[in-house]
């Protein structure tokens, strides 16, 4: 089959169209024909060399999620049927005609969705599903700021507070106001020009958020802390900032019995990815389902220009998703 490959680590350059093995289906798996895949920040850092020779544990080709057509089941898989639509979260394999899917990864795609749609849904949703809900607590009539809400998790979890009935603050670039704001936030702050701290205490009435997820780190941490209402979530999802080391108002992280909530996706067990799978499917597919939830799909690419799909990640000033397109 025909897959992305790159033989040495470097800039986007290096990735090409190549033939590689069909990949090798197992009891619990599912063969997927590729239809969409998502592009995702990981896939740039495992082109570059970041991770080294080190995989995601599935396979060495890139790519993290897949949308497309069940071809084939293993003997352990029960409730999936050949011909159907799902769309997956893979450790590794995406950027190929086919790959290999643990069957408690996938979900059925919504009838209405279509499978660019699809292929931007799993890692930024599933992610933020985890982060505002399942560990913040996010839910109607409780208010939560979002960091870096212009980005895929960000833009994600402001949809999701939103569809909830939450209260939704964000920062991002004045440049993005909009675009957020349209997504279902009540305000957002420009995180270079205006202090978001002081923002959500004038926007609250001095109260303080109930939640806060946060990509940044850094020094966000004791502002985060500040911003928070008695009881609040501080979820950390991020260090964009590359900062990793602050100080910690414990005074203040005790008196106001505040939580602080670490969580990343890829050091987390098989076991503990499908658990977070499942919940993403009870709790949010039902509002992919309705068109509560909707994916945000911005640059689309043929699988064949992966690297053009990459260098405009790279340069960023897009909206949305990029999604590579494989097949129909």
């Amino acid at each position: 089959m025909k897959a992305i490959v790159f033989d040495a680590f470097g800039p986007a350059d290096v990735l090409h169209l190549g033939d590689v093995a069909m990949p090798e289906v197992r009891p619990g798996d599912l063969l997927v024909k590729v239809h969409a895949a998502g592009v995702n920040r990981a896939d740039l850092l495992q082109r570059q060399g970041y991770y080294g020779r080190q995989s995601y544990g599935e396979s060495d080709l890139l790519g993290l999620e897949v949308a497309g057509e069940v071809v084939a089941v293993g003997s352990a898989v029960a409730d999936v049927r050949i011909g159907e639509r799902v769309m997956a979260i893979v450790g590794g394999g995406a950027y190929a005609e086919y790959a290999r899917v643990d069957r408690g990864m996938a979900v059925r795609i919504p009838p209405h969705l279509d499978d660019l749609g699809a292929a931007a849904v799993m890692e930024s949703f599933v992610t933020a599903w985890e982060a505002a809900v399942h560990l913040g607590g996010t839910a109607k009539d409780t208010s939560i700021l979002v960091h870096a809400a212009a980005g895929g998790v960000g833009s994600a979890v402001v949809k999701i507070a939103h569809a909830l009935g939450a209260r939704v603050f964000a920062t991002s670039n004045a440049e993005r106001r909009d675009d957020v704001l349209a997504l279902g936030a009540e305000a957002v702050f420009d995180y270079r020009s205006e202090d978001f701290e002081q923002s959500v205490r004038d926007a609250t009435g001095g109260t303080g958020v109930d939640v806060v997820v946060d990509f940044v780190g850094g020094d966000y941490l004791p502002r985060n802390l500040r911003s928070l209402a008695p009881g609040g979530r501080l979820v950390q999802v991020g260090l964009l900032g590359g900062q990793d080391s602050t100080t910690i108002p414990l005074a203040l992280l005790l008196h106001n019995h505040l939580r602080l909530i670490g969580t990343v996706m890829k050091s987390r067990t098989a076991d503990e990815k499908r658990a977070m799978v499942r919940r993403f499917a009870e709790g949010a597919l039902p509002l992919f389902a309705d068109g509560r939830l909707t994916p945000l799909v911005g640059r689309v690419y043929p699988l064949a220009q992966a690297a053009d799909a990459h260098r405009a990640m790279e340069e960023g000033g897009g909206f949305g998703k990029v999604v590579l397109k494989v097949a129909e």
